[in-house]
């Protein structure tokens, strides 16, 4: 064989290999996925490498950096593969300040935050928003609200939960729990007794509606079949609390959730009573920012919160809502287009996706 048939065939081998693309693209998803050589210089890179792209009949693919460095090749000196990408670095810098977070009984400034990580503070805040998909203070937030509750659902008494919480005085963590809780702590620990839900249920175009409301705000959003079933759903989250129906001058807000069911582009226009785990806070505020008329897939969200491997976590978080429409799970589709699972029904996840397409 002669060479330039030689490497005519090595061309083509090159081109009609799945990994080239991203060799071309520059792509930084496929970074550690694997590397390439370029036997003319004698050095492999990362996909991602800016460099002058490579002849296809010069490159040879690594799964590692020992691979690699095995065959006879050198790291290149631009894109560093056998050092921490700055992604890499940031993703971890981030982690280590989230531990802190988790560890700490007030939460740390932000000016705290970064220093301890090396950052500047706006450099800081951007990145750790771009990863977690919260802000510092949120994510911090929502790690107390976790604990506060795990420790509650443990511990005997109030008094015990405080310390499990990892808070030293009482007066710190009844500053911090009411507003996590939508309830004190007692009530909390009770399944919400004396707590008052004010609930109302109406029909839209999907069935029975039910709205309740905290102190806080919404805090459930139920669509089903029937009214009763609705009702036991809402006994089934708040226990012990006291549901209060019919209260007069709910209808307003019930009016507001059903317009926006059958008009998604006004908005809700509501404070909302969130309750969740960091994770799940996460996924809901990613869910919040696909506009109407428009979806997103699982693995688009994963990637969206900084987790590209938690798609199944993704599904479970959209699973957990209570907060129907205003929470828009139904925007969430799976990765060859199908619907999949809804809470309130794949029928009604259509009906909202059609409703939202021609609004």
């Amino acid at each position: 064989m002669t060479r330039s048939l030689k490497n005519e065939e090595l061309a083509k081998a090159t081109l009609s290999d799945p990994r080239w693309p991203f060799i071309v693209a520059r792509d930084a998803s496929a970074n550690g996925k694997f590397y390439y050589a370029v036997k003319t210089t004698g050095v492999y890179c990362r996909p991602s490498c800016a460099a002058r792209l490579a002849r296809p009949e010069n490159v040879k693919y690594f799964r590692s950096c020992t691979e690699a460095e095995k065959a006879g090749f050198r790291p290149c000196k631009r894109c560093k593969p056998d050092q921490a990408s700055i992604s890499e670095e940031n993703a971890s810098k981030i982690a280590k300040a989230c531990r802190l977070i988790e560890k700490s009984e007030e939460i740390p400034s932000l000016a705290r935050l970064a220093n301890y990580v090396g950052m500047s503070t706006y450099h800081f805040h951007r990145i750790f928003k771009s990863i977690t998909g919260l802000t510092p203070n949120d994510y911090a937030a929502a790690q107390r609200g976790q604990r506060v509750r795990s420790s509650l659902e443990r511990s005997n008494t109030v008094t015990n939960a405080i310390y499990e919480a990892g808070f030293n005085s009482s007066g710190r963590f009844y500053e911090n729990t009411n507003n996590v809780l939508g309830m004190t702590p007692s009530q909390f620990q009770a399944g919400g007794a004396h707590t008052d839900i004010f609930f109302a249920i109406a029909e839209c175009s999907l069935g029975s509606l039910l709205v309740a409301q905290s102190k806080k705000g919404v805090c459930s959003i139920l669509i089903g079949n029937d009214s009763e079933s609705l009702v036991r759903n809402l006994q089934d989250q708040f226990p012990k609390a006291n549901l209060i129906g019919n209260q007069s001058g709910y209808e307003d807000i019930v009016a507001k959730v059903v317009g926006l069911i059958e008009h998604p582009g006004i908005g809700l226009g509501l404070p909302l009573d969130i309750r969740g785990t960091a994770f799940q806070q996460r996924v809901w505020k990613a869910l919040q920012q696909i506009p109407p008329g428009s979806t997103a897939t699982y693995t688009d969200i994963a990637k969206k919160i900084g987790m590209p491997k938690a798609v199944r976590a993704v599904a479970q978080a959209c699973a957990s809502n209570v907060l129907a429409v205003a929470i828009p799970c139904h925007r969430v589709i799976r990765t060859d287009g199908a619907l999949s699972g809804y809470r309130w029904g794949v029928e009604r996840k259509s009906a909202l996706l059609e409703r939202e397409t021609h609004s």
